[in-house]
């Protein structure tokens, strides 16, 4: 039996023209959580990605914290790759779109992203440029097929908050709704642990952030 730890990327640059780069935040966020599984002698056997910038970096983060000289190479895989949030939103509402950079605004970008993943996962709307969610929960599967049949041990997963609450969704059969519902409160950094084998997976925890936990640390857990 191997440990699948599937971890969010760090703090992106949400309400900036690029939201696909990490913050000061979430560097630091990502390599806390290096930092965490080094002072407990974790070691990885297999490490898989999204392709995403801000995939990429938050691995870097924890690489450098893990420290691990032995880190297997990455394997990238395009099914952890996230949906395109305003794509979602573009296909349910056409008004103008304020960037989300205070509570206000966040607020509505987060009202509008649920109606979009609403429709989308229902089969009712096709934002462009975007793959149909069947195919979007097609590309998980194969990423934890993968897991199941060519890996073991300890294996090390980074991806966004969609192909995550996906996953999980896939394990529990849970409705769309609770799917979204995952989806929108899935931590920056945070790490949820499957059991597996060669013929399934099991949740073991879902969006924790043990590297996260002192009173010094409370001002760098964050969700978008």
């Amino acid at each position: 039996m191997g440990i699948l730890y599937l971890v969010r990327h760090g703090q992106a640059s949400l309400g900036a023209a690029d939201y696909d780069q990490l913050s000061p935040v979430g560097e630091r966020q990502c390599q806390a959580l290096g930092a965490y599984w080094r002072s407990r002698g974790l070691r990885f056997d297999a490490v898989l990605s999204g392709g995403l910038r801000r995939h990429v970096q938050s691995l870097a983060g924890i690489a450098a914290g893990l420290s691990q000289p032995d880190l297997p190479a990455v394997q990238l895989r395009p099914g952890l790759n996230e949906y395109d949030s305003e794509a979602l939103i573009r296909s349910v509402y056409s008004g103008d779109l304020a960037r989300p950079v205070d509570a206000e605004s966040a607020r509505q970008h987060f009202r509008l992203l649920r109606a979009g993943l609403r429709a989308w996962m229902a089969g009712q709307s096709q934002p462009q440029g975007m793959a149909s969610y069947a195919e979007f929960s097609a590309g998980v599967a194969a990423a934890l097929a993968h897991v199941r049949e060519q890996c073991e041990g300890h294996v090390l997963l980074v991806s966004s908050g969609g192909p995550i609450s996906t996953a999980i969704g896939q394990l529990l059969q849970a409705s769309s709704e609770a799917v979204i519902d995952l989806n929108l409160r899935i931590r920056n950094s945070a790490v949820t642990e499957f059991s597996f084998n060669p013929k399934r997976h099991a949740m073991l925890t879902f969006n924790v952030l043990p590297h996260l936990n002192s009173p010094d640390q409370a001002g760098m857990v964050t969700s978008a």
